[in-house]
């Protein structure tokens, strides 16, 4: 079934939202993480909560260019007192996150939104970085 403007522009609100809810068990991950073998780890933390926002304001940005009215809606945030549980939280949130603008990018090409489709491949990027640091974190 062919993609709609209206439920892209829903779609990317439901990523607008889960932009919000990674910054925000970011900055908390941030903030309890502790031991010297993950400080390194919390600056990429703190950097990631720093991207997301960015990634926010480009969403929210093209969602008012289609017409669409950006929502402010977090998701529930993971936490865990438990570093390692902390991080594969994260890296289940990114890995979502690469398979919603895999997605994403397609459906913006179906409809023509190449620009779009190119600040959602930036976006994919970053979010594949991401899991990077934090699988490397995890000795995976």
């Amino acid at each position: 079934m062919p993609i709609t403007k209206k439920k892209f522009i829903e779609l990317l609100n439901k990523d607008l939202s889960w932009e919000y809810t990674a910054m925000v068990q970011y900055i908390q991950h941030s903030g309890v993480i502790t031991g010297a073998a993950y400080m390194s780890i919390k600056k990429e933390i703190i950097l990631h909560a720093s991207e997301e926002l960015g990634h926010a304001v480009i969403l929210a940005d093209q969602i008012s260019y289609l017409g669409g009215f950006p929502e402010i809606k977090v998701y529930e945030a993971k936490a865990d007192p438990d570093n390692i549980k902390m991080l594969e939280q994260d890296l289940a949130g990114e890995e979502d996150a690469i398979r919603r603008y895999t997605e994403r990018i397609a459906q913006a090409e179906e409809l023509n939104l190449y620009h779009l489709a190119q600040n959602l491949r930036n976006i994919l990027a970053m979010e594949q970085e991401h899991a990077m640091d934090l699988q490397e974190a995890l000795g995976r």
